[in-house]
């Protein structure tokens, strides 16, 4: 795989500082010399997310471009390694301790699922390492870790407010198609809990494989429930001729999902057929440039030829801005323990129009964002 070069955002003139203001021995940290900063990623390249990690890819390295053009951080250029794990969660472990074992990673950002940091994070504990803004925003791993620092909201928070949002409709009858691994079954529990605040009737539960192969009971189950609308709890490939079935047998059906139900390529595959899609954001609409860190993000996308934008790319280019405001607070003579200490710092930062705010304790949990959008026929938002 291609490496491209990942920029770090100077939000300062020390940032530029000469590297000789560095001390030897935070060169000798693991995955940080007085010239590059390695950050780790593991995620799905290939297999049934592999979309998610296409958009997820393209923010970071838009980020990391931008920084490294303007000098890097003190003076270290970033260096984004990631590998494939096709989203086994085995192979996320296994990559990061390879990563970490050949110097590869001072820091991790950004390694995607639930399954798979649930497998990771005992291994980011044991080792020390901070890590950044993992790509889940499940609940059950908000727990009061050290080295984890969290920057989207929960599925708790957005299947609530998705559910608050049914109700207000009048809505009593309601469906929920759950992945079968452990990022479906913790939505369904969240969603089944919604619910029950909200007294809506859970209609119809069914489990969508990953790789998507018992859609055809799945659909069978939804149409003999015939509920007023379908939360979607699902993610990946799988997602997409999910909608484009339950299209077809029901065309006036409303659906909803989290802000990882579909991806930018997934939006593009489903065309015309993803209109009228209610999704929660957890980060501001990316096509909306009056908001000043949207016109941030759209401008480092372009430098490095990027014109699509979406709501995935923006999350990431913001979880590598989160892991740059660390660097730059824990200074030119840098080793994991400044850079957690200088994470932990961050209260009500305002990166323009989204606000960062760590508390002083663990769980780390930077943002409680969530907002509402409905897809056009054309992949956007409806204003």
């Amino acid at each position: 795989m291609q490496r491209r070069p990942l920029v770090t955002f100077a939000f300062s003139s020390a940032a530029l500082a000469a590297p000789g203001l560095m001390r030897n021995a935070s060169a000798q940290e693991s995955g940080v010399t007085s010239k590059t900063l390695g950050i780790g990623c593991s995620a799905p390249v290939s297999g049934p997310l592999a979309g998610l990690t296409h958009d997820s890819r393209l923010g970071m390295e838009a980020a990391v471009a931008h920084i490294n053009r303007r000098g890097g951080i003190f003076g270290r250029m970033l260096q984004l390694n990631i590998t494939d794990d096709a989203y086994v969660p085995q192979r996320t472990v296994d990559n990061v301790k390879q990563m970490i074992a050949q110097g590869n990673a001072f820091v991790l950002l950004s390694c995607a699922g639930t399954p798979n940091n649930q497998a990771l994070l005992p291994l980011v504990e044991e080792a020390g390492i901070p890590y950044v803004a993992p790509l889940t925003g499940a609940s059950s791993l908000r727990k009061s870790l050290r080295n984890v620092f969290h920057v989207r909201a929960s599925y708790t928070d957005e299947i609530r407010r998705l559910v608050q949002r049914l109700a207000g409709m009048g809505l009593t009858g309601v469906g929920v198609v759950f992945l079968d691994n452990g990022f479906g079954r913790e939505l369904l529990e969240d969603a089944t809990h919604a619910m029950a605040e909200q007294r809506i009737k859970p209609q119809v539960q069914a489990a969508l494989t990953v790789d998507g192969k018992n859609l055809g009971e799945v659909l069978d189950k939804v149409a003999q429930a015939r509920p007023a609308a379908v939360l979607l709890a699902t993610v990946g490939s799988a997602s997409v001729a999910l909608v484009r079935g339950l299209k077809k047998n029901h065309p006036g059906l409303l659906m909803a999902g989290t802000s990882v139900a579909l991806s930018g390529d997934e939006i593009k595959q489903l065309g015309k057929a993803g209109s009228g899609i209610a999704v929660t954001m957890v980060v501001p609409d990316a096509h909306l440039a009056k908001i000043p860190l949207v016109r941030d993000y759209q401008s480092a996308m372009r430098a490095s030829n990027h014109r699509v934008f979406t709501q995935r790319s923006l999350e990431t280019y913001i979880n590598l801005r989160v892991l740059a405001e660390g660097l730059e607070r824990a200074g030119a003579a840098l080793t994991r323990a400044k850079l957690r200490d200088a994470l932990a710092s961050i209260r009500n930062w305002d990166m323009g129009g989204f606000v960062i705010d760590y508390a002083s304790q663990p769980p780390y949990v930077g943002s409680r964002f969530v907002d509402l959008g409905v897809f056009s026929g054309t992949g956007r938002f409806l204003t």
